[in-house]
């Protein structure tokens, strides 16, 4: 008797079920791909029990003949490819042909079509892979298929599913996805008699955004074209005050995928300004040559690969970069040029407000601070790609006291703004320490009498095993036997008596690191600890010409909104606010 033997084509339907559809929202998302194709305008879709009792979805697209009605329900049977040169520059949302049989095999399914100019339609209905019904019937022009209890034929895949409200959610997020992706379709949702989603057919990405998601001032826009590649969409501003987490919606060539290359390049743009994790809401909508990318990875096509990963990596890092630092202060490079005068100071105020809450009297040095306050540099600090200066663009702030010797106030043309004196240090100490290391110009104070640490055995480990990198940071230390550390150098910004808490610190963030980090993670966690130690601390009290100082060299950063560990920098009253506050528009 022969072992091997052919499935019989229900059963391989089923196993293809499996791959296409897990849940729902799964069908929901084949059966949209599909009206979208048919150049469908209108898309409406109904739901009951999270799409377990019925899923119908109607269209009002290019329909069907009652021949390509019957050929849609066999496996491996589609309009859109017709030779394997097709599969190099997929340009629709399906090709596989596998979607409308392997639905059909664990439901009850009805298919109902009339072609475009056509005077009749056609209606098929399926019962788990079974047709049992083909007839001739008026209907309107488009497609409507119904699936009714699905997976009712194979109940181990059915009780596997969620409660019907986990169902619909997952729906509503996917007929969201669709409708950015695709402004022009309108969309409509309903399940049983609520009215979820109302989306009619929008001009723009924007108009459909401002749809869905009404005025979102705390996101950025993206907008980036090179090498053949065009990124857009709305990402998270660094400076948002909720969560780091939310919704990821990245379309490449308007189908919307998960992607590691994408995911790495997103994490790595806002890596560039804080060493936070997070992984932030974005709505990007990339466009790639279609030769450029496959598209024929995965089952339900959530995946793809790219030709030049590389490539579509850093053009996408790069945009959001870019818009990043847009959201806040421009990203910068330095390049030669004019040297730039320091803005002036302001006018000398005599004043002082309350019992020392706001000063604006000389006060003594911190002993947080690198003692004397550095010049502003005099080199010109230009943005990407254009040759305005970022002074251009931000406007000078002028101090008006400290507020209880931890914020700062200022104010220019368009409001007031509330500085945090220790993350407005930090984000601009870490900022010169990174430059610094790319240039390999991190300047060193050696020690007259070393310094000896003991330390925990965890932390002498940790340390001792990112030697290479601590020297690359000012710090020179050699093991002195058991536990103890020798330091004979540190870096200029920190005072000797910081080099304890300071490397006890980078050890604590090192030791909490992945095993797989790379040499360049654990240098900006590094950075970013330095940076908080040499920074000024809540309640030191600050000259004018210190606060100046940190406002000034704050317009001159990549990222002046947020610190390297996520904290916002700044608080803004614009002068609207405060007219409207004291009702004066």
């Amino acid at each position: 008797m022969n072992r091997i033997q052919r499935l019989a084509p229900e059963l391989a339907n089923q196993i293809a079920a499996g791959e296409v559809v897990e849940r729902p929202a799964s069908v929901v998302k084949e059966l949209v791909e599909n009206a979208i194709d048919a150049d469908a305008t209108r898309i409406a879709i109904i739901v009951e029990f999270g799409g377990k009792k019925l899923i119908s979805v109607e269209d009002d697209g290019l329909g069907m003949s009652a021949e390509d009605a019957r050929l849609a329900v066999e496996r491996h049977a589609t309009s859109k490819i017709r030779e394997a040169n097709d599969l190099a520059a997929i340009l629709t949302l399906g090709f596989r042909g596998e979607a409308l049989p392997s639905i059909a095999s664990v439901s009850k399914f009805r298919l109902r079509t009339r072609e475009r100019g056509a005077l009749s339609g056609t209606e098929i209905r399926i019962d788990a892979g079974h047709v049992v019904s083909d007839r001739e019937v008026g209907a309107p022009e488009g497609t409507l298929i119904e699936v009714g209890e699905l997976f009712y034929n194979l109940p181990a895949r059915r009780k596997f599913l969620k409660a019907d409200t986990a169902e619909s959610a997952q729906i509503s997020r996917l007929v969201t996805q669709m409708a950015l992706g695709y402004p022009e379709v309108g969309f409509t949702l309903r399940s049983r008699d609520r009215l979820l989603i109302e989306a009619p057919p929008a001009g723009s990405s924007e108009e459909r955004f401002y749809q869905i998601y009404g005025d979102r001032p705390d996101l950025v826009p993206v907008r980036k074209q090179a090498a053949g590649m065009s990124v857009a969409g709305f990402i998270a501003a660094l400076a948002e005050q909720g969560p780091v987490r939310g919704p990821q919606h990245v379309f490449v060539n308007r189908r919307l995928v998960k992607d590691r290359t994408i995911a790495h390049a997103i994490s790595a743009a806002y890596s560039v300004a804080t060493i936070k994790e997070r992984s932030p809401e974005v709505h990007l909508f990339i466009e790639v040559p279609p030769d450029r990318v496959d598209v024929n990875v995965h089952p339900t096509k959530a995946e793809v690969r790219f030709l030049d990963q590389s490539l579509v990596h850093e053009v996408l890092r790069r945009a959001l970069v870019d818009a990043l630092g847009q959201g806040g202060v421009p990203e910068l490079v330095l390049s030669p040029g004019a040297a730039q005068s320091p803005e002036p100071l302001g006018t000398s105020l005599p004043w002082s407000f309350g019992q020392g809450m706001l000063e604006t009297q000389p006060c003594p040095p911190s002993p947080g601070l690198t003692q004397p306050f550095p010049t502003p540099p005099t080199t010109h600090i230009g943005l990407t790609g254009g040759t305005s200066t970022v002074q251009s663009l931000i406007k000078p702030l002028t101090p008006l006291g400290q507020f209880r010797n931890t914020f700062i106030l200022a104010v220019d043309d368009e409001g007031i703004a509330i500085i945090d004196q220790h993350v407005a240090h930090e984000r601009i100490l870490f900022e010169q320490i990174a430059e610094r290391l790319t240039m390999g110009k991190v300047e060193v104070q050696a020690l007259l009498t070393p310094v000896v640490l003991e330390l925990s055995s965890g932390e002498h480990q940790t340390l001792l095993s990112h030697t290479a990198e601590l020297e690359k940071l000012g710090f020179d230390c050699e093991d002195f036997g058991g536990t103890s550390l020798r330091i004979t150098a540190v870096p200029a910004l920190l005072d000797w008596k910081q080099v304890d808490a300071a490397l006890r610190a980078v050890a604590s963030d090192l030791d909490g690191l992945s095993p797989g980090a790379s040499v360049d993670i654990a240098l900006r966690q590094m950075a970013a600890t330095m940076a908080c130690h040499a920074a000024v601390k809540a309640n030191d009290p600050l000259t004018r010409e210190k606060m100046q100082y940190l406002l000034d060299e704050l317009r001159r950063t990549s990222h002046s909104t947020v610190c390297p560990h996520g904290r916002p920098v700044v608080l803004r009253l614009t002068r609207r606010e405060i007219e409207r506050t004291f009702e004066r528009i």
